[in-house]
């Protein structure tokens, strides 16, 4: 982690208008620090990327935005990381397009813990937000930080589920670290960076424009080792979500529904184009050499076990267990769903559930 003023550089380069991530690598590469770069002359600096852009770098106009950033990172729990930082997160360099710089919120080391990305539809059902919220609290238990873009809908549950493991939850932003968005998940946001963390490579105020999102979804992707799609209809950005996955060499998974709902189209039409059809966690994990965490939450797992002991083996009601164990409907449904996840419990038509042998 640099010292803040050694970042001036970094920032500086990075908020040059028109020149992208390659050609700021290609300056890099060429002078190797940024500060050599914008200390190079235009006839150097033209040789590599031209000549408006060598105009564009040697200008002053970025003095402003460049205190306003380092007066932010003065403030606790905000950093920015560099390529020449040692916890630039690993993953990222394995994308043909890392970012020369990201801002952070939060705790940064969950950056380098292994990731997986679980996205979906903003107008989710029901089902769909329990099932993004229970198969991420399962996997951040199983020692899986979960990675999302904090939209309304299936972003937003996996985000909690995430939070309330034992691995936390990485939000990727589409606009600037100091913008919420949307206003709706600013509590959302807020745990986030107390308990995860939260990122971008939008500089500061850049605001959450349409064209943003597809460039925050390959961060998305890149940060994680899979990409789990929980809901989504055929013309849903979760599925290039799933794309860039796929051409990053990440695992791609998708649970199935109903073939009669639109947001089940585009998970149908993954597992089609050959990404694995997820009915539990455990499929997620197996199929990532991975095993459950051995120190997950065990007051949660042993309670729900425990209602494994009120069920039999014969078909119950939700209102029978909750008389047996004396337990709310809320907590009852919350328990079977984990339970359902884990491959102890399957449900049945009617409302009832049943114990697997």
């Amino acid at each position: 982690m640099q010292p803040i003023d050694d970042l001036a550089p970094w920032i500086d380069l990075s908020l040059v208008h028109g020149l992208g991530n390659k050609a700021q690598r290609a300056l890099l590469s060429t002078f190797g620090l940024p500060g050599n770069a914008l200390g190079a002359t235009r006839v150097q600096l033209a040789q590599v990327v031209g000549e408006p852009l060598a105009t564009a770098i040697l200008s002053g106009e970025r003095r402003g935005l460049v205190e306003l950033a380092l007066r932010w990172l003065e403030q606790p729990g905000n950093g920015a990381v560099t390529l020449a930082d040692d916890d630039y997160p690993k993953q990222l360099l394995q994308i043909p397009d890392p970012p020369i710089l990201i801002y952070v919120r939060g705790d940064r080391r969950l950056l380098a813990a292994p990731s997986l990305a679980v996205v979906g539809s903003r107008n989710a059902t029901p089902q769909g937000l329990a099932n993004a919220e229970a198969f991420a609290h399962a996997l951040s238990d199983a020692g899986l930080v979960i990675a999302s873009g904090l939209a309304l809908g299936i972003d937003a549950a996996a985000h909690r589920g995430g939070l309330a493991g034992r691995s936390s939850s990485v939000a990727v932003l589409g606009c600037g670290a100091d913008i919420v968005y949307p206003n709706r998940n600013a509590s959302l946001f807020a745990q986030i960076a107390a308990k995860g963390v939260v990122v971008t490579e939008f500089p500061l105020g850049t605001a959450p424009l349409a064209n943003n999102f597809p460039r925050r979804n390959r961060l998305i992707s890149g940060l994680a080792r899979g990409c789990l799609v929980v809901e989504a209809a055929l013309a849903s950005g979760s599925l290039i979500t799933a794309r860039l996955a796929a051409e990053q060499g990440r695992e791609v998974f998708a649970i199935p529904g109903s073939i009669h709902s639109p947001l089940s189209r585009g998970c149908h039409a993954l597992i089609k184009q050959g990404a694995k059809l997820v009915e539990n966690a455990q499929d997620v994990l197996e199929e990532l050499g991975l095993v459950a965490h051995a120190s997950a939450d065990h007051h949660n797992l042993g309670q729900s076990d425990e209602l494994l002991q009120y069920m039999g083996y014969d078909p119950c009601q939700i209102d029978v267990l909750m008389r047996r164990a004396g337990l709310t409907a809320e907590t009852v449904s919350a328990k079977l769903l984990q339970l359902e996840l884990e491959g102890k419990v399957s449900s049945l038509p009617g409302g009832l559930y049943q114990r697997l042998a």
